[in-house]
């Protein structure tokens, strides 16, 4: 019996180690490429698996999406969503009140700016992606392009995934912003924590931006990522388990106002003290001395003293 227990642990203890070591995939997204070439090419320099999401309207959008693409990266568009804050909007800023339409003609426009882009990721869009009306808008046309959408979640209850049921478009979803602060000691925790839970779940994915400190986080962590984590792209997550934990939005987007008029009207303005009461003798004087000064009654008067006779 004891042998057969030594047999038993010896083939399990055997097992443990030919097992392969559980990975957990990691992959992370740079935001808001295409204003900092400079800050943006260290980005480059880092793995491949680094994915990139270009803003369509920034000044070195096609140049960044191609540079990136050309070094391996997988390229995203940065898309502009409405936020719920009211603040000013970029150009070509995505809203619920928008006709399909319009939303295919800024995702088409922003397709031809950002080139190699095989997804697209919210900028901002706490409105946008809480509506499901039209977030429903954003599927069908990301469908057309055959675009993923890798949601951001700058709002818990993201209505992407379950707009996009019943399209081709599937959706991964964002687990740790990496640099809300841009403090190193903050990005290396957020980094840590995002390995932690690739490591707990089998896969996360963290977005950061080009900033300078989010840069030398990355690449001081990057070469001492730990063994049992893979670094991926974010389409390597597509086919993975999505939770969707949000629950319906189905309030119709607000129309758009109507201009406000300035003009609200003229205010009375209310007597200090009450008028002085106007008697009848006091009007019927007024309205004889009106008449007897009116031109007609002038003229009858030069008539009847001769003043219109010829000489």
């Amino acid at each position: 019996m004891l042998q057969f227990r030594r047999i038993v642990l010896s083939v399990a203890s055997a097992l443990a180690l030919a097992a392969p070591v559980y990975a957990g995939k990691l992959a992370i997204v740079i935001d808001d490429f295409g204003y900092r070439p400079q800050t943006e090419n260290q980005v480059l320099a880092m793995p491949s698996a680094i994915s990139v999401a270009v803003l369509p309207n920034a000044p070195h959008a096609r140049e960044m999406a191609t540079k990136a693409h050309n070094s391996g990266h997988q390229v995203l568009i940065h898309l502009p969503m409405a936020p719920i804050s009211k603040q000013p909007l970029e150009k070509d800023t995505l809203r619920p009140d928008m006709s399909s339409d319009e939303i295919d003609r800024i995702i088409r426009d922003a397709y031809n700016k950002v080139p190699y882009a095989v997804g697209l990721n919210n900028h901002m869009g706490s409105a946008m992606t809480s509506s499901l009306y039209g977030m429903l808008k954003v599927m069908q046309s990301l469908e057309r392009y055959n675009l993923y959408f890798l949601d951001s979640m700058t709002i818990g209850n993201s209505q992407a995934m379950r707009a996009a049921q019943g399209t081709g478009v599937k959706v991964i979803k964002r687990k740790v912003f990496l640099d809300d602060t841009q403090n190193e000691a903050d990005i290396r925790v957020q980094f840590n924590r995002a390995v932690q839970l690739a490591r707990r779940n089998g896969s996360a994915i963290a977005i950061g931006h080009p900033h300078p400190s989010t840069v030398r986080v990355l690449q001081q962590m990057l070469p001492t990522l730990p063994s049992d984590i893979t670094l991926v792209r974010p389409s390597d997550l597509l086919n993975e388990p999505q939770s969707d934990t949000s629950t319906p939005n189905l309030s119709q987007p607000a129309k758009p106002s109507a201009p406000r008029n300035p003009f609200r009207g003229v205010k009375s303005c209310k007597p200090k003290q009450p008028p002085e009461p106007v008697y009848a003798t006091r009007f019927f004087s007024v309205i004889g001395e009106s008449i007897g000064e009116s031109t007609l009654v002038k003229y009858v008067q030069q008539q009847w003293q001769g003043w219109g006779k010829k000489s």
